[in-house]
């Protein structure tokens, strides 16, 4: 499986919901806090143009927004 990392800040529910998402399938992910790591903060918004969170990155796939369609799209893609 392809390494899952999670941008998120500590008030964002739709972060939240990421996680528990990842949890409840068994995906292991790291979580990025952007408050905390200003470099990931220019890098996600370097990377996608987007400042919003949570933004997902999977193995090279980047996704803006819990969006879990594309989520389980790149898991199924990296998992075969």
């Amino acid at each position: 499986m392809s390494k899952v990392l999670l941008f998120s800040t500590s008030t964002c529910s739709w972060c939240r919901r990421a996680k528990r998402y990842f949890k409840e399938r068994g995906v292991p992910f790291k979580e990025i806090n952007i408050e905390r790591d200003a470099g990931a903060a220019r890098d996600i918004v370097r990377k996608t143009g987007q400042r919003g969170v949570p933004v997902i990155k999977i193995g090279s796939r980047w996704i803006v927004g819990f969006d879990k369609e594309q989520i389980d799209k790149e898991l199924a893609r990296k998992a075969s």
